[in-house]
């Protein structure tokens, strides 16, 4: 057990799944994970496992601290995940959840480039059906996007795995050090991660998909990036500056979204801005924030897209210009929200503070002015549109005297589970510090910060109360970086698919006439060569037009006396010998 694939055990239960009973499969999955669970606990760090391949030796589970961190809050988010859902019937929900988690954690744990890329695909594959069980329009499209742009990513990753491999004869999955190889690498991860510009398909795809499967959309695919960032491309300083800056360019375009799915979903790209930049930095305090703050993020985003879910299970809304006057009605689900609200904003005594912190805490330690200003620009932005503006707008301000619909226990039991977490490892960081990659020397609770924390908070709360009674929800339509692909999306369309369609088309028809032509030549000459000279004739000269042709031809037509036929062919053979006699 100290070395066992936890991703075979996610793969065993998803083909298990669908043979049980519909009232068993819910507490199928969560065993799933428990049992998942018992054997992480059981992984000692430095072990192994690996086997020949054809001239590679694969590496099907590496364990060190950095994977074992990302692990277990992917398996604990995969549980929370189950509890959440557990109303959910629907079998393919509840396979592909498992599979999504599974692949992730194969990527997690693998220790070469060939397994990392089989489950990259697999959990790509997984995902996109998250979007499509919705089974709406919106989600249809917004899934075949996300599969486009995921296999168009895939693609790049593959071909950067078989450049590596030419080039080092190794499929190992370490720290890269520059070349093309790397580079086709990175920009998959980075892909993966919604590093602007490649980030248009996130906020185009997760507020599409399902209530639940949003929450698992929202933990894996870019923290899983995340990770990979880290093991293979930590202290790259372009990734600094990448994540500095997305971490304001997600805040900039949550504020101007309506759908309140929406708005969280470009607040994923924010938070994970940290990550980058974390990673970029490089140092073990900035890979420790890094990995702290994919911990904590993962928990309270999937809060918080819970709590959103809610409300849309609820109501049948998430768009902040149809919602309002919930608070008397949801009021628990607006208590458990504003946790993952105070923890995404870095509130003392809830979880982002305690790993928010650690990675701006590293840029001031490599003397990064410019990153720390723009982090804590991002941080200010977060809590004026999660913590302020979402809440106001979906609990209070104009009651539209919506009757919410009964929610399902497990839903409050999974929020429940999951503030718990949060407020638990805000108030006790051992918690989370205990499990970083490197040794932590950093106190978060300490005067200073805390004030200062409080003082950015308390303004912005300030300044959001002053012109609260002046604001008011408006339906928008934000251009993003999507629009490059999908604006031109028809017209590719006729390029790429009408286009060679007709031109394939075309191609048949001929072939299929040229071969109807050759079967009437070969079965009458005669009246083959006598039906083309009055089509020629009607075309150039307006002569009678020819008989249509019939479906099915019939050799009886024109048919020729058979000894006026063997006279023809006697005279041919004559004209032959005496023109060979001539010359």
């Amino acid at each position: 057990m100290s070395n066992f694939p936890l991703a075979i055990i996610f793969v065993l239960g998803a083909m298990l799944l669908p043979l049980l009973p519909r009232q068993a499969r819910s507490w199928a999955y969560l065993a799933v994970v428990s049992i998942a669970f018992v054997f992480l606990i059981n992984l000692e760090a430095g072990a192994t496992l690996s086997f020949p391949f054809l001239n590679y030796e694969l590496v099907v589970s590496r364990v060190d601290r950095l994977s074992l961190a990302f692990g277990y809050v992917f398996v604990i988010m995969g549980f929370l995940g189950g509890v959440f859902g557990f109303h959910v019937k629907d079998t393919l929900q509840q396979v592909v959840a498992l599979l999504y988690v599974g692949s992730s954690l194969g990527v997690v744990f693998a220790g070469d480039l060939f397994t990392l890329l089989v489950f990259w695909e697999i959990m790509a594959v997984s995902s996109v059906f998250l979007i499509w069980a919705r089974r709406t329009p919106q989600s249809r499209r917004a899934g075949f996007r996300y599969l486009l742009v995921h296999a168009f990513g895939g693609s790049v990753l593959m071909a950067g795995v078989i450049w590596h491999m030419v080039s080092t004869g190794s499929i190992l999955f370490n720290h890269f050090e520059g070349g093309i190889a790397s580079y086709l690498i990175l920009f998959s991860f980075a892909l993966n991660a919604a590093v602007p510009p490649l980030n248009g398909w996130l906020p185009d795809a997760y507020p599409e998909g399902t209530v639940t499967g949003s929450v698992f959309l929202s933990a894996f695919t870019t923290k899983v990036a995340v990770y990979a960032l880290a093991r293979g491309f930590a202290g790259l300083e372009l990734l600094m500056w990448a994540g500095a800056i997305m971490a304001v360019y997600g805040v900039v375009f949550a504020f101007l979204a309506n759908d309140g799915r929406r708005l969280l979903a470009y607040h994923i790209i924010s938070q994970v801005g940290y990550m980058v930049a974390g990673v970029g930095i490089g140092t073990e305090m900035g890979v420790n924030g890094a990995t702290a703050h994919a911990f904590a993020h993962i928990l309270y985003k999937g809060l918080l897209f819970m709590g959103m879910g809610t409300v849309l299970y609820a109501t049948g809304r998430s768009k902040m210009t149809e919602l309002g006057g919930l608070f008397r009605s949801m009021w628990p689900v607006l208590i458990l929200f504003m946790v993952g609200a105070f923890s995404i904003s870095g509130v003392p005594l809830f979880s982002g503070f305690v790993s928010k912190s650690m990675v701006i805490y590293a840029a001031e330690l490599e003397h990064q002015g410019a990153v720390v200003l723009l982090l804590n620009l991002a941080s200010i932005g977060t809590f004026l549109s999660i913590g302020l503006k979402l809440p106001y707008f979906t609990w209070f301000s104009t009651d539209r005297n919506l009757k919410p619909e009964p929610v399902p226990p497990g839903m409050y039991l999974g929020m429940a589970l999951t503030s718990a977490i949060c407020i638990a490892i805000g108030v006790y960081p051992a918690l989370l510090y205990n499990l970083l990659p490197f040794a932590v020397h950093y106190q978060p609770y300490t005067a200073s910060h805390v004030i200062e924390s409080m003082q950015l908070l308390i303004f912005t709360g300030l300044a959001f109360w002053l012109v609260m009674r002046k604001l008011h929800a408006e339906a928008t339509i934000t251009l993003d970086t999507d629009w490059v692909y999908r604006r031109p999306s028809r017209l590719a369309y006729r390029v790429f698919s009408v286009a060679p369609a007709s031109l394939f088309e075309a191609v048949e028809q001929l072939s299929l006439r040229l071969a109807r032509s050759t079967v009437r030549l070969g079965a009458n000459p005669p009246g083959y060569l006598l039906d083309t000279i009055r089509t020629i004739g009607h075309t150039f000269f307006g002569t009678k037009k020819p008989v249509p042709e019939p479906e099915t031809f019939s050799p009886d037509r024109y048919r020729i006396p058979l000894g006026i036929m063997v006279l023809v062919v006697l005279l041919f053979l004559i004209a032959l010998l005496a023109w060979d006699v001539i010359t």
